[in-house]
């Protein structure tokens, strides 16, 4: 007899999870054996995350780290709990090693994240609380609760600390202060009120094609320069010749 396939009211174990297929458009958490069911998120939270991305992105680039940023991976935190943060970031070989494990996508317990945000939504109980200790259990170096509703960042650090992670808010034109990005420049009001990152994207190409005619511009008129020397120092040579003066 075959076993049918577990259902979302079922308790599972971590494996069990792992090949968990939702019986609907939701996607499920585990909390010790249990399965928490995600809210759909809004269009304000998909694009406060897809911005961070963006924003992890640009400054792993800059500073030349050997990073990752992405959504939609998930993070194992005890015997029988993984939870889905909106965004994870970490280094390029242990997503490397996830991608080649294939299945699902989730951090093991001896894999973890150098960075995680979770955008707060209806169930801001598990955002502040649960998720706080959980991440600060398995020793997620920094985390990030940015909260619409409550229009502030919160930056979580050291989770090593005897009463758990170490607390900074940022609100309105407060700068983000990151361990792990020292050099990003971003305020909390950009976060909470993100823009478009299409029109990011836009705006860098064309900040690039501007870059890029400037440089044109600056060669053509250093050829248009050396030619005129070359031509100036042709032509003296050519009167120096005619008076018989040594060129």
């Amino acid at each position: 007899m075959v076993a049918s396939p577990p259902t979302s009211t079922d308790s599972l174990t971590f494996a069990e999870y792992c090949q968990f297929q939702p019986p609907d458009d939701h996607r499920y958490e585990l909390f010790r054996g249990v399965l928490i069911q995600m809210p759909t998120p809004t269009t304000q939270h998909v694009n406060i995350s897809h911005f961070l991305v963006y924003q992890f992105q640009q400054a792993i680039s800059n500073a030349g780290l050997d990073l990752i940023a992405r959504t939609d991976t998930g993070v194992r935190t005890e015997a029988a709990s993984s939870r889905i943060p909106d965004v994870v970031v970490c280094s390029r070989e242990l997503w490397q090693t996830l991608t080649q494990r294939g299945g699902a996508g989730i951090f093991d317990l001896t894999e973890t994240p150098a960075l995680v945000v979770e955008v707060v939504s209806e169930n801001w109980r598990e955002d502040y609380i649960r998720k706080r200790a959980e991440y600060a259990i398995i020793t997620i170096p920094e985390y990030w609760i940015v909260d619409p509703q409550r229009q502030r960042v919160w930056v979580l650090t050291d989770p090593d600390n005897p009463d758990g992670y170490s607390r900074q808010e940022f609100q309105g034109t407060d700068q983000i202060i990151s361990n792990l990005f020292p050099n990003l420049t971003l305020r909390a009001a950009e976060i909470l009120d993100p823009v478009f990152v299409e029109d990011l994207v836009r705006q860098s190409k064309e900040t690039q094609d501007t870059l890029r005619t400037q440089l044109e511009l600056e060669t053509q008129r250093a050829d248009q320069e050396k030619l005129r020397a070359e031509t100036a120092e042709a032509e003296l040579a050519k009167l120096r010749s005619q008076l018989g003066q040594p060129s």
